[in-house]
């Protein structure tokens, strides 16, 4: 059996296979796995929010902008490499159904579009999605194989 590691909200972890990395209760949070196949390392980071107001936050985990880069810098220091990582993510959902919802209250939407503008810039290839809909998401990186597995109450699991 393989050993787990929890991210929790606003954190991230790197580790190399065998090992499993976990996050759970991604609602309008993202869930982002980056994943080096060949050297079976892998990264997870649970985002809260698209922006932080600087370079100085006091948890760069919890911003898309700030929590990628240091995922990718995490992964090389482990044997990574950039060229050959790949993303798979879930979550940003809308769980708090809105007559009207501003800009400002589509956080999911947001985090989802910040992330995945993010790395095209970086270009890291996305390979599978699961963003969206109004329900809460699990997810675990298996990173022996990178597959990414989610897990909902209503809809069930499935393999990204």
């Amino acid at each position: 059996m393989k050993e787990i590691r929890r991210v929790g909200m606003a954190d991230l972890a790197v580790a190399s296979s065998p090992m499993k990395l976990v996050t759970i209760g991604l609602g309008s949070c993202v869930g982002v796995a980056l994943y080096d196949q060949r050297a079976k390392v892998g990264g997870l980071a649970h985002i809260m929010l698209p922006k932080s107001n600087g370079p100085f936050v006091s948890n760069p985990a919890k911003f898309a902008d700030t929590a990628l880069p240091l995922l990718v810098t995490k992964m090389q220091e482990c044997g990574a490499v950039h060229r050959r990582l790949t993303a798979k993510l879930a979550g940003g959902a809308q769980m708090f159904r809105l007559d009207r919802p501003t800009e400002t209250m589509r956080i999911g939407e947001r985090n989802a579009v910040a992330i995945l503008q993010w790395l095209e810039n970086a270009r890291i290839p996305v390979l599978a999605k699961d963003t969206g809909g109004n329900w809460g998401r699990t997810v675990e990186l298996d990173t022996g194989t990178g597959e990414f597995l989610v897990r909902t109450i209503a809809r069930g699991e499935k393999i990204l």
